[in-house]
C-alpha cells in the first residue's frame, strides 16, 4: 500500500504523506483526491488478494456505490483466478467487470522489430522464445540466439531453467502430473492412448488434466482438415507454445548433462534436431499466415494439416499435407508444403502435391492452388513459393 501510494503521488503530490490503514481507505482517498479521470492498474492481483482476502469485497463496495471516479484495471498471471474473479457466482466481483483481456502471445512481426533481425532469424528466434516479451528481453541481452539459449535456458543458473514449473504453479495443483504429460508430448507422443500408456493410467484419467492444459494454452488439440474436433478419432496433442516445445524437447531429456556442465551431448542434439524444431514452428506460422488472409486474390478460412491414406498410381500411400485451407466461397482449395531447408526443387514439389490433390476425396470439384512455403526461393521455381518475409507480412495484425 505504501508503494502504491508513492506511485499515485507522481500524479497527486502529497498522496503518500498519509499512512493508509487498509486498501479501502487508500482507494477511497484516491476517489476524493482526483479531479480528472485517471486509470489505476493493480498488477499481480492474485497475490494481493491472497494476502488481503477482503480486497475483492472492498473493490465490490466501491463499484456498487456508483461514484468511482477512476478506471480500475486488475491484472494477474493466474488465468484461473483472474477468470473466476468476474465469472464465478461466488466471487464478490461477479458480473462487475466491463472487459476481460486474455493476453495472448504477441505476433511474430513484433519480435522481428524488437530484436532488429531479418525474417529468417526472426523465425528461428520465434521457435525458441515464442510471443512472450519477457523472453525477448532476455534474448536481447545476448549477441546471438545460441548464446541466449546457453545463458538463460541451458544453465542451472539461467532465469528460464525452471520456467515451466513456475508457470504451472499459478494455475495447476498437481504440477507433477501435468509436467509428466508435457514431457511425454514433448518427446513426440501425441495420441491420447499412447500418452495414457506412458503415464501408466487409463485414458479416461487424463481427460481433465489434458483439457486443463488445452484451456490454459499449454497444449493444443489438432484434428485433420475436414474433421470435427469433437468427433474425430485422429486427434493429436501438441505443445502449443514455442518456448515450452523447445524446453521439453531439449532441456528435460538433458537435465543431468546440463547440471554436470557436459555440453557435448547437448550440442550434438541441437545440431541434429534444432532445424526440425524450427521447421515445425515454421509450419505453424505458415498455417497462421494463410488463415483468414487473402493470397493471390482469394481469401481462405482456417488452415489445418491433413493426414491419411491416398490411392496413387503406386497404390495406397500414407500422406501428410502441411497446409490445407478452403476459400470462403468454398470453390478453391489451397494445398501447401512447408520446407525449412535449402536446395528444394519447386517443380518437383508442386507436381507431387498436384498428384496427391487429384486423389483427395474432399478436393473433387475444387479449384486447386498449390503454394510452397520455403526458407529460400526453391530451384526451378514456378512462381508459387512464399518465403519468410511473406509469412511475417501475412501474420501482421
Amino acid at each position: 500500500m505504501r508503494l502504491c501510494a508513492q506511485v499515485i503521488s507522481a500524479h497527486l503530490p502529497g498522496f503518500a504523506d498519509v499512512e493508509y490503514k487498509d486498501w479501502r481507505t487508500l482507494l477511497t482517498a484516491l476517489n476524493y483526491r482526483i479531479t480528472d479521470r485517471i486509470t489505476l492498474c493493480l498488477d499481480e492481483f492474485p497475490y494481493l488478494a491472497e494476502n488481503t482476502p477482503a480486497l475483492p469485497s472492498i473493490i465490490q463496495s466501491l463499484l456498487d456505490n456508483g461514484d468511482l471516479k477512476y478506471h480500475l484495471i486488475l491484472c494477474g498471471s493466474s488465468q484461473t483466478m483472474m477468470y473466476n474473479l468476474t465469472h464465478d457466482e461466488q466471487s464478490p466481483l461477479y458480473g462487475r467487470g466491463n472487459s476481460d483481456f486474455n493476453m495472448h502471445p504477441i505476433k511474430l512481426p513484433y519480435l522481428q522489430e524488437a530484436l532488429g533481425v531479418n525474417a529468417e532469424e526472426a523465425i528461428e528466434d520465434y521457435s525458441v522464445w515464442g510471443g512472450v516479451p519477457r523472453y525477448w528481453k532476455l534474448r536481447e541481452m545476448e549477441s546471438n540466439l545460441r548464446e541466449a539459449i546457453d545463458t538463460h535456458i541451458f544453465s542451472p543458473f539461467g532465469i528460464l531453467y525452471e520456467e515451466p514449473l513456475r508457470l504451472f504453479k499459478d494455475d495447476i495443483k498437481d504440477t507433477v502430473k501435468v509436467s509428466t504429460i508435457m514431457s511425454i508430448v514433448g518427446r513426440g507422443v501425441h495420441r491420447l492412448s499412447e500418452i495414457a500408456s506412458r503415464c501408466g493410467e487409463p485414458a479416461t484419467n487424463l481427460s481433465r488434466p489434458l483439457a486443463k492444459l488445452v484451456d490454459l494454452g499449454y497444449l493444443e488439440k489438432e484434428t485433420p482438415f475436414g474433421e470435427s474436433p469433437k468427433n474425430s478419432k485422429k486427434s493429436l496433442y501438441h505443445i502449443a507454445d514455442p518456448f515450452l516445445s523447445f524446453y521439453y524437447q531439449f532441456v528435460i531429456p538433458n537435465r543431468s548433462f546440463i547440471e554436470l556442465g557436459r555440453f557435448g551431448p547437448i550440442d550434438s542434439l541441437m545440431e541434429e534436431r534444432f532445424p526440425g524444431h524450427i521447421g515445425y514452428w515454421w509450419e505453424h506460422l505458415c498455417r497462421e499466415s494463410v488463415t483468414g488472409n487473402t493470397i493471390s486474390g482469394i481469401t481462405y478460412g482456417v488452415a489445418r494439416r491433413w493426414w491419411g491414406k491416398v490411392k496413387l498410381d503406386e497404390g495406397w500411400e500414407d500422406v501428410e499435407l502441411d497446409i490445407v485451407a478452403e476459400s470462403l466461397d468454398h470453390k478453391t482449395l489451397l494445398i501447401g508444403e512447408c520446407k525449412w531447408t535449402n536446395g528444394e526443387n519447386g517443380r518437383l514439389l508442386t507436381r507431387r502435391l498436384q498428384r496427391i490433390s487429384e486423389a483427395l476425396p474432399f478436393a473433387q470439384g475444387k479449384d486447386i492452388r498449390i503454394i510452397l512455403f520455403t526458407k529460400v526461393t526453391p530451384e526451378d521455381n514456378l512462381g508459387n513459393a512464399l518465403g519468410p518475409e511473406d509469412v511475417i507480412n501475412n501474420t501482421r495484425c
